[in-house]
């Protein structure tokens, strides 16, 4: 019952902004960390950003201090905010959450997006 749906991919020209968003439906009695990953052609997927639920923030290399990752509790969602992107951002960005969906729960189980695609031109 669980999905999560991102939103907010396009196309930008390199040193453009977006914001992505992705959102937990369904059945979600808590949330844990949650985190953006992407995959380029050819690539394996990478994790960007992760954020726990006492809102520690991590970064790839890359995109530190660029990129910022945030989360709304109350909105069940997480943010990645993505500024001065370039080429080689350019990917299919995943969102990733811990869910809780039941009750009891051993623990919380992982789901991912479909996924949202983000270009910036050179």
């Amino acid at each position: 019952q669980v999905q999560l749906v991102e939103s907010g991919g396009g196309s930008v020209q390199a040193g453009g902004s977006l914001r992505l968003s992705c959102t937990v439906s369904g059945i979600s009695f808590t949330i844990g960390d949650m985190a953006w990953y992407r995959q380029a052609a050819g690539k394996q997927r990478e994790l960007v950003a992760s954020i726990t639920a006492w809102s520690s923030t991590k970064y790839h290399d890359s995109v530190k201090d660029r990129f910022a990752i945030s989360r709304d509790n109350a909105k069940k969602t997480v943010y990645l905010q993505m500024n001065s992107l370039k080429p080689d951002d350019t990917a299919v960005y995943y969102c990733n959450a811990a869910v809780q969906d039941e009750v009891p729960a051993l623990d919380l189980r992982k789901f991912w997006g479909r996924g949202t695609q983000v270009t910036a031109s050179s």
